[in-house]
């Protein structure tokens, strides 16, 4: 279970000083997986780096399982938009990257091989589509063995096919895995295929101005329902009214 009360980040001192984040309060249920989405630059990601213990609040806490966080957890994982392969490792080195920080000494070639990577662990990054670089990212959170994922635009600037393949393992994991997850999102029809809620944030500083229950997420085939067209119409009018359009 995730807890955030009050959270305000605040970059730089004095007359440079930008509150990226601003008496953010929400809650994540124990393997509940939410989406959270908001306009451009108004400190989703800044949200993640918080809950991963990369950024220490300025004011307000965070608990994690009823444990305050107060630095990075070996049980929380994140995923990161753009993958953040090592280029000069191999696709077993970089899966392997986090187990290797935390001085741990187990192997991620079995998840590599569920994510359809086998064949592919001497390869290096310049050699893998973009999609399966994305797949390293996640072997790499999931070595870890996580009981909480954080996922930053884990399908930014994928071709559309590639980006429903990633949205199906990612929610085929957390069906699997039944980790606790937040998910953050500029894709308003990824929101509500990967979100059980969707917290809605404000221009920055961010603050949750809306929060969209989500039902029908999970069940077989919502992606082509009339219920799924309905959440994407309604979202998209909460991000415009977080706006102030």
């Amino acid at each position: 279970m995730i807890e955030v009360e009050g959270l305000t980040l605040i970059y730089g001192r004095g007359g440079a000083a930008v509150p990226a984040v601003a008496g953010l309060s929400m809650a994540v249920d124990s393997y509940e997986l939410v989406s959270v989405v908001g306009p451009s630059g108004c400190g989703k990601t800044t949200l993640l780096f918080a809950l991963d213990g990369l950024l220490h609040p300025t004011a307000g806490r965070i608990r994690i399982h009823r444990e305050e966080v107060r630095g990075v957890r070996r049980d929380v994982a994140l995923i990161l938009q753009d993958a953040g392969l090592l280029p000069w490792k191999t696709v077993r080195a970089n899966a392997e990257l986090a187990l290797r920080i935390q001085g741990r000494k187990e192997s991620a070639g079995r998840v590599l091989a569920e994510l359809g990577l086998a064949g592919f662990e001497r390869r290096f990054p310049s050699e893998l589509s973009e999609g399966m670089k994305r797949r390293v990212g996640i072997a790499r959170a999931l070595a870890l063995q996580p009981r909480v994922m954080l996922m930053d635009e884990p399908t930014a600037n994928l071709d559309s096919l590639t980006r429903e393949h990633i949205q199906n393992l990612i929610l085929g994991l957390w069906w699997e895995m039944g980790f606790t997850g937040v998910l953050v999102t500029h894709d308003m029809e990824e929101a509500v295929f990967l979100g059980k809620r969707i917290l809605v944030l404000s221009p920055r500083p961010a603050r949750v101005v809306e929060v969209i229950e989500n039902p029908g997420m999970g069940e077989p085939g919502y992606r082509g329902t009339p219920e799924f067209t309905a959440q994407v119409a309604h979202l998209r009018q909460a991000l415009l009214g977080s706006n102030g359009s």
